[in-house]
């Protein structure tokens, strides 16, 4: 069941993004506000919401917004696919859509190791710092 529709600094709080971030990744077409308040102010759904955080989870991962938009878009496509409707998309459209969103996966998996890995070496590296101090008289 969706909420209601929230304003820009309830959507801020929810997502951990700046404002300025939020209404950049609406200059850039990541994300549009769904709905508008009788004064015309942008209103977010859920489904905004969620949006933006995919964009906040794929940022730190090293994904441009370039790539970024190409991925909502791919799943966007996906998720209006309705066999038997003007939105159904052509078997080798979905079969290509699909093969698309895999290499995101695939590449946000690679992604994941290469981090784990960094964190690993600094904390060896943290570690090893912790043990010279102590060994060195204060």
């Amino acid at each position: 069941m969706a909420g209601e529709p929230m304003q820009i600094g309830e959507v801020a709080a929810r997502t951990e993004l700046s404002l300025r971030t939020i209404r950049q990744y609406e200059d850039n077409g990541l994300v549009v506000p769904s709905a508008a308040s009788p004064g015309g102010f942008p209103l977010y759904t859920d489904a905004d919401v969620s949006r933006l955080m995919v964009v906040r989870r794929m940022k730190p991962l090293g994904f441009t917004l370039d790539e970024t938009r190409e991925l909502l878009t791919a799943v966007d496509r996906l998720t209006e696919d309705r066999p038997g409707t003007e939105t159904e998309l052509a078997p080798e459209d979905r079969a290509a859509l699909v093969t698309r969103v895999r290499r995101y996966e695939q590449a946000a998996a690679e992604r994941v190791t290469e981090l784990r890995t960094q964190l690993a070496r600094a904390e060896e590296f943290a570690t090893s710092l912790r043990t010279r101090l102590s060994a060195t008289p204060a």
